[in-house]
């Protein structure tokens, strides 16, 4: 089944750019999903278990690399956004 996930990442420091780019670099490098960035968000596109795991890995390396952020995540099964 294909999922559709909205992120939106909100990193709790006045530097919050760093982070944001570390979540869209890390999660452009799972292979087989399909990812888009926007002002607001970033779209993940693919197979539910791929893209459900990398979103939580993605999100487990970033808070170990930047500590904390609050993510707002919209998870659409079976709908594909692209």
């Amino acid at each position: 089944m294909q999922v559709t996930i909205d992120v939106s990442m909100y990193p709790n420091r006045e530097d919050f750019i760093p982070p944001i780019k570390g979540f869209i670099e890390k999660i452009n490098c799972y292979p087989g999903l399909e990812v888009q960035t926007f002002p607001t968000s970033t779209v993940v596109q693919g197979e539910y278990q791929a893209a459900m795991q990398a979103v939580q890995d993605t999100i487990a390396a970033c808070r170990e690399e930047f500590d904390m952020a609050v993510y707002v995540l919209k998870v659409i099964p079976g709908y594909e956004a692209f």
